[in-house]
Order: C-alpha cells, then sequence, then structure tokens
C-alpha cells in the first residue's frame, strides 16, 4: 500500500471561516481523484501550522459513509455524494 502525504498548498483568506471555505471548496473540486480524502482536509494558520481546524465533519454514517457537511454544521450529518 502506498503511503499518505499532505500537500502544504498556502493561500491567503480574511479569517477562518474563509479558509475553512477556500480549502473545502478546493478539497471538493479535487475529489473526482481517488488519491483524495477530502473528508480529511484542515486549515491552519501560517505562523500556527500544528493547530489544524477540520473543514468538514466526516463523522463515520451507516454503510461506511462518511459525512460531508461541514464542520460543526446543524441538524444531522449527511453522506458524501457518490462520485
Amino acid at each position: 500500500m502506498s503511503a499518505r502525504w499532505v500537500a502544504h498548498l498556502p493561500f491567503i483568506a480574511a479569517d477562518l471561516p474563509a479558509a475553512q471555505h477556500f480549502a473545502g471548496t478546493l478539497a471538493r473540486s479535487l475529489s473526482f481523484l481517488s488519491e483524495v480524502d477530502a473528508g480529511e482536509t484542515t486549515v491552519s494558520a501560517e505562523d500556527a501550522q500544528g493547530v489544524r481546524r477540520r473543514v468538514f465533519c466526516d463523522l463515520p454514517l451507516d454503510g461506511g459513509r462518511r459525512c460531508a457537511r461541514r464542520v460543526e454544521h446543524g441538524g444531522d450529518c449527511a453522506a458524501r455524494r457518490c462520485r
């Protein structure tokens, strides 16, 4: 099995919610690639890279699927859309 890696891509955002939105959009745009695990997307401030904030809820659901909604969403979790 291949090892997992993390790509660090610096970008500018006004605040944490804007950074999470950008990272979530980027992750979803690449989720057609089987190598990408969009649910594990996190963001961090450039000067505090050890403090990572999740973008997606990603909690396990029935049937082996995971929640695709944003972190701290209201209401019930919802499964990822099929590719």
